[in-house]
This record gives C-alpha cells, structure tokens and sequence, in this order.
C-alpha cells in the first residue's frame, strides 16, 4: 500500500486477508512500519455481522478495522495529527483507477447521516468510504455492525455503529451495489499502521475484540466462537494475539512480543454472552426489509 498520511485509504490489511497472499511490499516495510496483524472468523453466511472493539494502546496513523468482509470493513482511525474518526467502505471493483469504473458499476452512497462525508477511494481497488469523526477513547467498548440486504436487484451494506452519549444505533451510510445480493462473507477484524515513518514502528497498537455475532440466512443468531490470527509479509515478530477478559486481542508494534499465539493458529475463544444484545433488532428488522433503491 501506498504511504499515505491521511484518510484517503483503502487498508492493504484487508486485501491480504482476502486474497491470503501476502503482498510483496510488505517485507520492505521492516522497521519503517508496524506488521499488520489480523483475525478472521469462520462463520455461516450472515445478514447481519456485529462485533466490539476496546483499543488498549493507539498511535497516529493506525486503523482498527472491527467488522470486516469480503466487500468491505467499517471500524476506527487515528490519523497522522491525533484526529479520530469511524470509516465505513465497500470495494465496488479490482481497478485501482476509479475514473475508470464506469459510473453504473460504482457503489453508491444511500442517506448517509448527518455529518457523514462520502468519498471515493483509488489506489488498491476502487470504491466508496464514508467518515464520521468521533473522538473515541482507549480502554472504552465500542459496538459496530454491518448489514446487507436486498434493493430491487442489488445489494446494499449498511455501516451502523452504537453512539454510546445517543444510546442508539447510528447508521452511518449505506452503500448500494449493482451485483445480486449476497450475504456477509470472508469475516475479519485486524489492525494497521498506515503512516509507516519507521518512528510509527516503535509504537504498539492493541486492542481487543469480542461479543462478534452473525444473524445468518436462516434468521438465527450465531456467536463467533473461535479466530485464526494471521499477519501480512512484513517479517517483524513483534506481534502477538490470543484471549484476555474473555476477548479475542491483537498487539503490534513497539515492545509486543510474540508469546501467546503462533502465527496461522486458531483461537478459541471462551464462552461470553449466550445471546446478542436485544437492541440489535433494529437492525434485523432493516434486513429483513427488502429497499427500493432510490
């Protein structure tokens, strides 16, 4: 991935976890930029795939990415200069041009809310995103969800995030695509170091991630109950993953070691909730509700 020191990104991270081939230019970040690390989830195919994410220790210039899938991701920013952020985006091609995706092949942004800005994205793959700043704090919990359903033949995502001082579910944008529905696959959290300045590598990034559950095509409610922990082809080791609190967590950068989990090993995960939050319903009654595109 390119070095880029603001927001207009597309996180090299989730392109190696789907296509599970490291990326070349990975190993030349050695000592210049933290290693990527990730998690992803075996899982049914979802409608609806919730997930929570408490960052211990951030830097500038990080990305932690909560509910990612093979069409996007939706989590939390810091940036260069110390400002926070949500992004919520979907790939709507493989061409990094995105002047050359043809206007009715673009995903499109639906009602975004108040004080979301939608941008679109080049560079490695094409695509919309969709930002909402929001001050959020290390050592708090925060809830994320992503959605899809059907709209008159194609497919919308929708990005909804839990605004903890509102006490409700903030659907940030929802992006419509000109393909046939398909559910939420390729499900993953992970997070990234997007300065790269080889002091941003001195800088540990954690967090932990927990309470994920996916509401799959049979309308029932499943807990993600175990993880493998993967990284990108940056050969740095020190990075780490396992189980503390009863959450799944993800340490790179800085003084993290490596004593918890091997790379490419699964994770179990002990047992947490027994039901998602009841809260949630607004979101399965938004699926369970065919759009008509606007």
């Amino acid at each position: 991935m390119r070095v880029l020191l603001h927001s207009h990104w597309l996180p090299a991270a989730a392109l190696l976890i789907l296509t599970s081939q490291p990326a070349g230019a990975d190993e030349k970040l050695a000592g210049i930029a933290c290693r990527s690390v990730h998690l992803s989830y075996p899982a049914a195919d979802a409608l609806i795939f919730t997930n929570e994410v408490t960052v211990e220790k951030s830097a500038p210039g990080t990305y932690f990415a909560v509910c990612g899938w093979s069409r996007g991701y939706f989590g939390m920013q810091e940036l260069a200069n110390g400002r926070k952020l949500l992004l919520f985006s979907v790939w709507d091609s493989a061409s990094n041009d995105t002047k050359s995706v043809p206007e009715a092949e673009r995903v499109q942004a639906i009602d975004p809310a108040e004080g979301v800005r939608v941008k679109r994205f080049g560079n490695e793959g094409s695509g919309g995103q969709s930002f909402f700043d929001y001050d959020w704090k290390t050592g708090e919990t925060y809830r994320f969800a992503v959605s899809v359903r059907d709209a008159a033949g194609r497919t919308q995502y929708s990005g909804w995030f839990f605004h903890p001082e509102k006490k409700d579910w903030l659907r940030l944008n929802t992006f419509s695509m000109p393909v046939k529905t398909e559910p939420l696959r390729g499900l993953y959290s992970f997070i990234e170091d997007f300065r790269r300045n080889t002091e941003s590598a001195r800088q540990a990034r954690v967090a932990r991630f927990g309470n994920g559950w996916v509401f799959d095509t049979q309308k029932a409610w499943t807990p993600l109950s175990v993880a493998r922990f993967t990284g990108d082809s940056n050969p740095a080791t020190n990075i780490d993953a396992g189980v503390k609190d009863g959450r799944y967590f993800l340490a790179t950068g800085g003084d993290v070691a490596n004593q918890t989990t091997k790379l490419n090993d699964r994770i179990p995960q002990p047992a947490a909730a027994t039901e998602p939050a009841a809260d949630l319903s607004i979101i399965v009654r938004q699926v369970e509700t065919t759009a008509e595109e606007k």
